[in-house]
């Protein structure tokens, strides 16, 4: 016999009956949205484009180019059966050593060189969610806390939170200094801390930013370093996107600055890096957790059981990074595409008036919708966003899913979609921009003719011709959503 479902909800588990996920937020729903009505160019032309999604698939060529020529790098082939069954015998938790080398030396080129990596600290996990569940086991106790800036990736609340009882504190950044983070702000948001009786184990960053776009300068790091070092507590460095920096200011690790500090106390500082971005294999689950304390990599290690990287998968990307003039091209003409699509985006957003934070990294920009809200609240921003997933049929992340303190902000991916699916999206951008100004003029003139009791003249076209269902702008989306 089935049982009723709340009935079977009832024999769970406190952590499995909670919402600790986090999958009710926005940024989800906008997945949802997306999953229930995809874009196609043929077969659902008029369905949700994915641009919640960051994703780098501009660069598969450099990689598809590698696999082609080099077809015994997979044990699943002729050329590589020879190799199938100590691969796929193979099981101890450390990695494949011929996997941790060519990554550590992956990560040094990523960063010009200027630092080097000990293969025997790259501990796997699976994909970087897995690697801050890692760290977050390591480093704190249940209802201890990491001070972590916003805006935020959403994900943070499942990685860091959910499994572990781990809290997270909120370091407030504000559009008025471009959201850097600032040592008043890191001071504030610990100080909260202490008062609610919330011990503070870390401080966790995110560089380049996610969602921001931007990346952390040398003063900023160092400002950082020196704060937790003062308090005594960890630093976490997410460095995912290191590789799709494409302009200046370039990127900087923490792992440089370091480097260049003696006095910095090293057990307090950690990595951790994944292929999901830089390389756009998310489905290969790689992720790293690199860190400086010896006590951390061993107990990160044999948590990495939980979530080990397949061994066909570390054997296919060992051969693949182990190719230097591979990985030097591809870092090169990864950047190279990433650029040429973030000036074709944000040229499009400019033609319509839409402004964005200026950054050089990241798949996404973050993008600056204030001056279409209703009024400066929550409640108006989650009216855009359901507009525009609804409407417009884009799926774009609001603001306040990543924690946002100011409502009007939305991060929009860019380079998970190819050359067309990319015109169509910037069409629809338009679109409903132009819609929307229109359906504000119409307004105004409405309310004039209102309070004046004159009749209402439009100098270009009658009103009528303007609403009709034949007109070439048809009633804003916004306008229907606000009236």
């Amino acid at each position: 016999m089935v049982l009723e479902s709340s009935n079977a909800k009832k024999l769970l588990s406190k952590l499995a009956r909670g919402n600790g996920h986090g999958e009710d937020s926005p940024y989800f729903d906008g997945w949802k949205a997306y999953d229930s009505d995809p874009f196609h160019p043929t077969m659902n032309p008029r369905g949700v484009i994915q641009m919640g999604l960051a994703e780098n698939q501009l660069s598969f060529e450099f990689v598809e180019k590698w696999i082609r020529n080099n077809p015994q790098a997979s044990i699943c082939t002729a050329e590589g059966v020879d190799e199938f069954k100590d691969i796929a015998i193979f099981q101890d938790y450390h990695g494949l050593s011929e996997f941790r080398n060519p990554v550590a030396n992956f990560m040094a080129k990523v960063r010009g060189n200027r630092v080097k990596f000990d293969p025997e600290r790259v501990v796997m996990s699976g994909g970087a969610t897995g690697a801050h569940e890692t760290v977050a086991f390591c480093l704190a106790d249940p209802g201890e806390a990491f001070l972590v800036p916003t805006p935020y990736y959403p994900g943070f609340d499942r990685d860091l939170r959910w499994r572990t009882g781990v809290d997270i504190v909120p370091v407030v950044c504000e559009s008025s200094n471009d959201f850097k983070l600032t040592r008043e702000a890191l001071e504030t948001a610990y100080e909260e801390a202490l008062k609610a009786d919330i011990k503070v184990k870390g401080l966790l960053i995110t560089n380049p930013s996610n969602p921001l776009g931007t990346v952390y300068d040398r003063q900023t790091l160092e400002t950082a370093v020196a704060f937790i070092n003062q308090k005594n507590i960890h630093l976490v460095c997410d460095e995912i996107y290191a590789a799709t920096v494409f302009a200046e200011p370039g990127f900087i690790s923490i792992s440089e600055v370091i480097d260049d500090d003696p006095q910095c106390d090293r057990n307090l500082i950690h990595l951790v890096y994944s292929l999901s971005k830089d390389m756009g294999f998310p489905g290969f689950r790689v992720g790293i957790v690199y860190s400086y304390n010896d006590a951390v990599v061993s107990c990160a290690r044999k948590m990495s059981s939980f979530g080990l990287v397949s061994s066909q998968t570390q054997h296919l990307i060992a051969s693949m990074l182990s190719e230097d003039e591979f990985v030097e091209s591809f870092i090169a003409g990864s950047a190279e595409k990433l650029a040429a699509r973030h000036r074709s985006f944000t040229k499009g957003l400019g033609q319509v008036g839409i402004g964005y934070l200026k950054g050089s990294g990241g798949l996404f920009l973050w993008m600056d919708l204030r001056h279409l809200l209703k009024e400066k609240t929550l409640e108006a921003e989650m009216a855009l966003w359901r507009v525009i997933i609804n409407d417009v049929k884009l799926n774009v992340s609001p603001g306040s899913s990543f924690h946002c303190s100011e409502p009007g902000w939305f991060r929009v991916c860019f380079a998970n979609m190819d050359d067309k699916t990319m015109e169509i999206s910037m069409t629809r951008i338009r679109n409903f921009v132009l819609q929307n100004k229109e359906a504000t003029k119409v307004k105004k003139q409405k309310f004039c003719w209102r309070q004046s009791s004159l009749e209402l003249r439009l100098s270009s076209r009658r009103l009528e011709d303007i609403m009709s269902p034949h007109s070439p702008l048809p009633q804003s989306p916004l306008l229907r959503a606000t009236t």
